[in-house]
C-alpha cells in the first residue's frame, strides 16, 4: 500500500528557540528540494522566521495568519488551497498556525474543525502543512486535541504517530448548538423580504459605526446566507443581530441540514456556475460558526466593531 502523498504533522513546541529551530529546517529542507513554501503564522512568529531565514525568507511566500486567518473558515480556501493550487504541479510546503494564545473560546471550535478538515480537504494530494501548537501558551485540552487532528506529531525529541488521530471526531465534537444569546433583534423572512433581513443587518451595522466596503461586506453576507435558506433551508429563514465581545453577530437558521463538510471551504472559479454562497461568509467574515443536523442549520458571521 501507498503512503498518502499529503502530510500534516502538529509541531509541539515550548519555546522560541524549538520554534524557530523546527520552522527555518522545514523551510529549508523545501527550498532545498525545490518546493514552494508558503508560511501563514501570527506576525511576532512571522517575524522570528523571516530574521532567521535572512536572504532566504525572499524565496517565501509570508502572510500574517492573524489577518490572513482570522476566520478559520477562511484559511483553507484562501491560504492553504490558494498557495497549493498555484503551484499543483509539484509537491508544496506550508507552515500554518491558525490556534495561538489569545484565540477565544468562542475562535476555537472553530479552528479545531478547521484543523480536521485539512485532512479531508488535501487527502491525495502532493502537500505538507506543518502545524505548530505552543505548548506553553495555548491550554493543555487544545494540545490534546491537536494529536485527535494530525497523524503525526513532532517536538524538538523527535516525531511519532498519533495514537488518537481521529478527525471525523473531532469535526462532530464540535458540531454543538451555539449559546443562546441575552438580546438581539429577529426577523423571519421569505423570498418576500429578504431585503429586510439585509436591512435590519444594515442598520445595526451602521449604528455600531460600519461604513463603506465593510457594511457592503455585511449586506453581502447576510445576502448569501438568506439565499441558502431560500434555496436549501425550506425557503425561508430567520435572521437574529447582536453584539457580543466586540463584535457584530449575525445569525440566519433555517430547515436545512449541511452533510458536506467543506461546504464553504473550496476554493470556487468565478465562472463556474452554482452556489457559493457559505464561502463568501468565509471570505467576508472575521469568524463563522455553524451548528447543523437533520432538519436544522445556524449560522453565525461575526465581523469586529470598527
Amino acid at each position: 500500500m501507498l503512503a498518502e502523498p499529503f502530510s500534516h504533522p502538529a509541531l509541539i513546541y515550548r519555546s522560541d528557540q524549538e520554534y524557530v529551530a523546527a520552522t527555518t529546517a522545514f523551510v529549508r529542507e523545501g527550498l532545498t528540494a525545490g518546493e514552494p513554501v508558503a508560511i501563514a503564522v501570527p506576525g511576532p512568529n512571522l517575524a522570528l522566521i523571516e530574521s532567521a531565514l535572512g536572504a532566504d525568507a525572499r524565496r517565501v511566500r509570508m502572510l500574517d495568519m492573524t489577518v490572513a486567518g482570522r476566520n478559520p473558515g477562511r484559511i483553507i480556501p484562501a491560504v492553504l488551497r490558494d498557495f497549493a493550487d498555484r503551484h499543483s504541479d509539484g509537491r508544496v510546503r506550508i507552515i500554518g498556525e491558525p490556534i495561538w494564545p489569545g484565540r477565544t473560546e468562542t475562535e476555537y471550535p472553530a479552528c479545531a474543525q478547521h484543523e480536521a478538515l485539512i485532512n479531508l480537504s488535501f487527502a491525495g494530494r502532493h502537500v505538507t502543512i506543518l502545524c505548530p501548537y505552543d505548548a506553553v501558551g495555548l491550554d493543555p485540552e487544545i494540545i490534546r486535541e491537536a494529536a485527535r487532528t494530525h497523524p503525526v506529531l513532532r517536538d524538538v525529541s523527535g516525531e511519532w504517530h498519533s495514537d488518537d488521530y481521529a478527525p471525523d471526531l473531532v469535526v462532530g465534537w464540535h458540531n454543538r448548538p451555539l449559546q443562546e444569546p441575552e438580546h438581539f433583534e429577529s426577523l423571519r423572512f421569505d423570498s418576500t423580504n429578504l431585503w429586510a433581513a439585509r436591512g435590519l443587518a444594515a442598520r445595526q451595522a451602521a449604528a455600531l459605526g460600519f461604513t463603506g466596503d465593510r457594511l457592503d461586506d455585511i449586506r453581502l453576507a447576510v445576502a448569501e446566507l438568506g439565499a441558502n435558506s431560500l434555496d436549501h433551508g425550506g425557503g425561508a429563514g430567520t435572521i437574529r443581530v447582536w453584539t457580543e465581545g466586540g463584535r457584530l453577530v449575525c445569525e440566519v437558521s433555517d430547515s436545512g441540514h449541511i452533510t458536506d463538510p467543506l461546504v464553504g471551504r473550496r476554493p470556487v472559479d468565478p465562472r463556474d456556475p452554482g452556489s457559493r454562497g457559505l464561502l463568501i461568509v468565509n471570505l467576508l467574515s472575521d469568524l463563522v460558526r455553524v451548528h447543523t443536523r437533520a432538519g436544522a442549520t445556524t449560522i453565525r458571521a461575526y465581523f469586529d466593531l470598527p
